[in-house]
């Protein structure tokens, strides 16, 4: 790699302050996004906090050719591969403010960014890669397997957890979906926790799956982290479980998209970002992609999200 390329444990700071693309968060929706636009020879910086929400995780997989590789090693050979471009700026760091500037004309926004350092850009064209923040459910032992033992996507992990014996927190009513598919990979047990009970079909769908259905709550996960010995129920009982899959919580980790004034719509985990086909807001020159944008939540989705991110932008340019 060229001496004048930044590591991806490094920033650059240009000393040109506007831009025709300001991409916040560098995931795998934000550096696909910025990929394309560096390959369309557009002026864009890529800002990031660094907090990505696959950090937990200890590999990821179902992504093409890199299968078993940790998030980080993902990233950071993406973020060298985009940093050769002499188009792109890096920059690390939190975006703390974010605002439509005075319209050039109507078809043809600007933006201004203010960062947590203390730096300021504009830009012509946004897109919100910022990932979502997880909330789990307040149960002892559970946060600190997060990624580990205690997962979300089947798609993601359950090979790597396969014939274990796994249990369902169920944390919305779409925990009973969640459920349903994961006796592919093992014995399941769905945890209602008195509170999320599946109606007469599901439960006789879930009995034909051989899911077992119980009632009294998870209170307590035994064992020495990341490793699940078991889990105690509120009745005193302790069955032997060896996974977990829950569905948290989602937020947004920050609040730029409200600042600009984007619409969301609702998820069954919580509010997302609304966007079109080409993954423009609500606000005309704002796009968004990946887990803030969508209400499914996977690696390679949000990838491709950040791609027709990326197109849908530098379109927004030349079709103005």
């Amino acid at each position: 790699m060229s001496p004048n390329v930044p590591s991806a444990a490094q920033s650059t700071t240009a000393s040109k302050k506007q831009y025709d693309v300001a991409v916040i968060g560098a995931g795998f929706a934000g550096l696909s996004a910025a990929m394309q636009l560096a390959r369309a020879r557009c002026d864009i910086c890529v800002i990031d906090a660094g907090e990505p929400r696959n950090r937990f995780a200890i590999t990821a997989h179902g992504v093409l050719g890199h299968d078993g590789k940790t998030p980080a090693e993902i990233r950071t050979t993406a973020i060298d591969q985009l940093c050769r471009y002499e188009t792109v700026d890096f920059r690390r760091g939190l975006v703390t403010d974010a605002m439509a500037c005075t319209l050039r004309d109507a078809s043809d926004p600007l933006f201004g960014l203010k960062l947590a350092d203390g730096g300021a850009l504009e830009a012509r064209r946004i897109i919100l890669a910022t990932g979502v923040r997880d909330s789990l459910p307040d149960i002892p032992g559970l946060a600190e397997r997060w990624g580990k033992t205690v997962l979300h996507c089947p798609y993601c992990h359950g090979y790597e957890v396969r014939d274990s014996q796994i249990g369902v927190i169920a944390t919305m009513p779409a925990s009973s979906h969640q459920a349903m598919m994961l006796p592919d990979w093992g014995p399941t047990t769905y945890f209602s926790q008195s509170e999320h009970m599946p109606d007469n079909d599901m439960v006789l769908a879930m009995r034909d799956r051989g899911i077992t259905i119980e009632h009294s709550p998870i209170v307590e996960i035994l064992g020495k982290a990341p490793v699940i010995d078991g889990v105690r129920l509120a009745d005193g009982r302790i069955l032997h479980i060896q996974t977990i899959f829950a569905g948290p919580t989602v937020s947004m980790p920050n609040p730029v998209a409200e600042m600009l004034g984007c619409r969301f719509d609702e998820g069954p985990q919580g509010p997302f970002i609304a966007v079109d086909p080409s993954q423009e807001t609500s606000v005309p020159g704002v796009f968004a992609a990946g887990d803030a944008a969508t209400a499914r939540h996977n690696a390679t989705l949000a990838s491709a999200a950040g791609v027709m991110a990326g197109f849908g932008a530098h379109q927004s340019l030349v079709f103005r």
